[in-house]
């Protein structure tokens, strides 16, 4: 299994990003996805899921509405698009998927928020 996310950097707040999350290795089409954050001295926190047809998406409530998880089966790959940025969801983003023992990760990208 192999996961890669791309696509963070530097943005102002209020700007947007896309995060790609680029999947190999499993039956991509076959398992729920999803994107968790990082910041400094924090834990790991959820940032939401979205099923294996992407028919459903959950969200944590501090990015509900202003992210949208997304995914393309037919070119294994998971986006997360995120809107009206504010400093604090400066983070390293990580895409995961679960198995029964625990979850396969990503090495992360960095996104920050900052004027």
């Amino acid at each position: 299994v192999q996961l890669v996310e791309s696509g963070g950097g530097l943005v102002q707040p209020g700007g947007s990003l896309r995060l790609s999350c680029a999947a190999s290795g499993f039956t991509f089409s076959n398992y729920p996805m999803s994107w968790f954050r990082q910041a400094p001295g924090k834990e790991r926190e959820l940032v939401g899921i979205i099923t294996s047809t992407g028919s459903i998406t959950n969200y944590a409530d501090s990015v509900k509405g202003r992210f949208t998880i997304s995914r393309d089966n037919a070119k294994n790959t998971m986006y997360l698009q995120m809107n009206s940025l504010k400093p604090e969801d400066t983070a390293v983003y990580y895409c995961a998927t679960r198995r029964n023992w625990g979850n396969y990760w990503g090495q992360g990208t960095q996104v920050t928020v900052s004027s």
